[in-house]
């Protein structure tokens, strides 16, 4: 007999919401100790070259500066670059603030100004006077795109293009119809709200509690101690909330370098918050320069893919993302050829940015189809479906479930995609032109490592324990709601802790799979206890589950019963006071399964149906409407789910319209470094959005049935985007984002 969940897969709002409305959520930098100090960044105004001499006389004279750190008197810290790489390092020699007079890009940090007091500490750091030997900068990676090349290191092996199958240039060269096109995207920022931030509490013993904003707090806590020779049982690295994040979180920041180094240095409480110009100078969405070519026959069957991508990355580390793979696998082609290379220029090291390399990969296959579409005279989602493989041609392999079809079917009726008129330009509404575009989308549903611990009370509670990180994906609801569901229980009387170096490890917060890893986990120690319960409820005397096997047993209404007749069990509180148990805890660790994984392949999987409007004399652009159909195993939470898809389609209208990080090439330098001129979507640019949530049951994707939501919402959004507004203006704009001026180079299809 079935439990009827009180948790999962109930539209619960999330539990510490109250406390993040009512300012009770604690972030890294709210965090205060008497007698702390304040760290003020100076940055570096060149983007190559060599530090002369850094002038901080009048900076020190300055009232309350108690030490300026440079890289003259920078503490000695770990030599190998073995001790300076975290959980998800590149290939390459990993940055180390104040390591020399070497400047690797605009912004690097220079000097380090600690004064009593954060404004002190602010106005000092403008009297610290640095004399550069600017050398000549390249950060433009078109003029650089010659100097490209294959990384010599993969940063991991499904990240390299697989080898050729078939002849991808014999059938381009035969087929009836082709298309090849070159897609450029300029570089994107992450902006959390939350300012990276970090506060060093020095204990009486020594000790150091780290308050960080990371999207791993074992990471951070693995870096600290490492870089500064530190015992693992010295330093506690705490993240409890996190105010965003989008991947910018996934490696250590310089202000945790910085916290550390100056709180061992003084020997008193550390506190170092960047400002919004400081986190320009981090990790961003690297530009990129893609060329794609299809080949069709007169039914629209593909009969060759051929797709090239290069990005940027920066002099000491070769940063690497899966951008063209995706042009193998999403649809059906025997003669597949993909490439991908890098170039190095004079800029920080990019890094993972929502969907890193799916977002810009799969933007400028889906828009490439789009252009086929057309070329072969169909309806660009009949060429999809026409082209629809259910294994993952790249691999060899099955797949654990695949419901785009449903996604497809779904979308396209709520949207009312039948009501499309082909013809580019013919739909209009008033002075608007109305276009109507799709792409699909996909992402690799995986799981890491994780492991959780489960407290079963005597009072009928439960606390659930993990280091992993919730970064405002909901991770503290849908952990709570598994435990729940396991124990019969209501949400609230179970309790999550997450975020703390000290709980059972995990690792960083990030491609989709937290919920899957440590939900499984969750699950997984919620069974130990329920197997511990059976133990000792098969020692009590005349136990009526005294045969009973942990598989036959469950938890409901306060009693533990056999799964097939709730009549046979026995009062939990029964067991637990007879064995003088007040409470039971077990852990859990739970991992990929390798002997699925030599079989299977698991991904997500979207379809996205856009409505644009474009003024026909103005050239702006409205995204009017759009229908995200998303096939992703089984859904735990729907609110925080489409909460989830919602943020990533605003996220790839952004992409589409908007983020687009300017540079000097004349001097290598970031010139809108604010949210004044790095333009994101603002409310009046979000309007009708719709998630639809297709029923999809995978048993081998993950133990619980999930796949994943963060990073799917944004793939394919920005393709959806430029496919439509070309639909609606007849003009196919190939660089992102589309700009007014880029949609008036030319005149408007009439």
């Amino acid at each position: 007999m079935p439990i009827q969940s009180k948790a999962v897969g109930l539209p619960l709002s999330r539990v510490e919401g109250p406390l993040k409305v009512t300012g009770g959520a604690r972030y890294a930098a709210e965090y205060f100790q008497p007698g702390m100090l304040f760290g003020v960044v100076v940055p570096a105004t060149i983007a190559a070259g060599q530090i002369a001499s850094i002038d901080v006389s009048a900076a020190e004279r300055f009232a309350g500066v108690v030490k300026i750190f440079t890289h003259e008197n920078r503490p000695s810290t770990a030599y190998r670059d073995s001790k300076w790489k975290d959980q998800v390092a590149l290939p390459g020699h990993p940055f180390r603030p104040l390591e020399s007079d070497r400047i690797l890009f605009d912004g690097q940090p220079v000097a380090l100004v600690v004064a009593e007091s954060f404004e002190a500490a602010r106005d000092a750091a403008t009297l610290v006077r640095v004399h550069y030997l600017p050398e000549e900068s390249h950060t433009d990676l078109m003029r650089a795109i010659h100097t490209s090349y294959c990384p010599p290191i993969p940063r991991a092996k499904e990240m390299m293009p697989p080898p050729p199958r078939g002849n991808a240039q014999a059938a381009f060269d035969r087929a009836t119809n082709r298309i090849s096109a070159d897609y450029r995207m300029d570089g994107e920022h992450h902006n959390p709200m939350e300012l990276f931030a970090t506060t060093v509490l020095l204990g009486d013993d020594g000790t150091l509690t780290i308050h960080d904003k990371t999207q791993g707090s074992q990471n951070s806590q693995d870096y600290v101690c490492n870089v500064f020779g530190l015992a693992t049982e010295t330093v506690v690295v705490r993240n409890a909330y996190v105010g965003g994040a989008f991947g910018q979180a996934l490696r250590p920041k310089y202000q945790l370098f910085f916290a550390v180094m100056a709180s061992l240095d003084l020997k008193r409480s550390m506190k170092v918050e960047m400002s919004r110009r400081e986190m320009f100078y981090l990790t961003w969405r690297p530009s990129s320069f893609q060329t794609v070519s299809l080949a069709a026959d007169r039914e629209g069957h593909l009969q060759a893919i051929r797709h090239h991508a290069v990005h940027a990355t920066s002099r000491y580390e070769d940063y690497q993302e899966n951008v063209a793979n995706w042009s193998g696998l999403a649809y059906r082609c025997d003669n597949v050829e993909l490439s991908y290379e890098i170039v190095k220029l004079d800029v920080s090291t990019p890094g993972d940015m929502r969907a890193p390399g799916a977002a810009t990969g799969v933007t400028a296959l889906e828009a490439a189809m789009d252009e086929l579409a057309y070329e072969v005279g169909i309806d660009p989602l009949e060429l999809r479906l026409r082209n629809f493989v259910h294994r993952d041609q790249n691999q060899d392999k099955d797949l654990t479930s695949k419901a785009l079809h449903a996604c497809y079917r779904e979308g396209a009726a709520r949207f009312g995609w039948a009501g499309r008129s082909p013809e580019p330009g013919s739909m209009r509404d008033g002075v608007d032109l109305v276009g109507w575009g799709m792409a699909t989308g996909l992402w690799e549903a995986s799981m890491s490592p994780a492991e959780a611990k489960v407290q079963y009370c005597a009072n009928g509670t439960v606390v659930v324990s993990a280091a992993a990180s919730d970064i405002g994906t909901g991770t503290y609801t849908i952990l709570g709601q598994i435990a729940a569901e396991c124990f019969d229980l209501q949400i609230g009387d179970v309790t999550v802790r997450l975020g703390d170096s000290t709980l059972p490890k995990t690792g960083v917060e990030g491609g989709s799979w937290t919920a899957a890893s440590s939900g499984s986990a969750v699950q997984a120690a919620a069974k130990a206890v329920i197997a511990t319960l059976l133990k000792h409820a098969g020692e009590l005397h005349n136990s009526p589950l005294a045969r009973a096997s942990a598989d036959e047993v469950e938890v409901a209404e306060g009693r533990l019963v056999l799964e097939a007749n709730h009549q046979v069990g026995v009062a939990i509180s029964e067991i637990m006071a007879t064995a003088g148990l007040s409470s039971i805890e077990e852990s859990a660790e739970v991992g990929p399964d390798k002997a699925l994984a030599r079989k299977f392949a698991a991904y997500t999987h979207s379809a996205v149906f856009v409505e644009v409007k474009v003024d026909s004399e103005l050239g702006v652009i409205r995204v009017t409407r759009v229908v995200s159909a998303v096939a992703a195993g089984r859904i735990l939470n729907p609110k925080t789910a489409r909460s989830q898809i919602l943020g990533g389609i605003v996220m790839g209208l952004g992409m589409a319209l908007h983020e687009e990080g300017m540079i000097d090439h004349r001097t290598g330098r970031i010139v809108n470094h604010n949210l004044a001129e790095y333009h994101i979507p603002a409310h009046a640019d979000v309007e009708d959005l719709q998630v639809i949530f297709v029923d999809e049951d995978d048993d081998k994707a993950s133990p619980i049935g999930v796949k994943g939501l963060g990073e799917i919402g944004i793939v394919g959004v920005a393709a959806a985007i430029s496919n439509a507004i070309f639909h609606a203006t007849g003009k196919r704009v190939r660089s992102f984002p589309i700009t007014i001026d880029k949609i008036l180079e030319s005149e408007i299809r009439q």
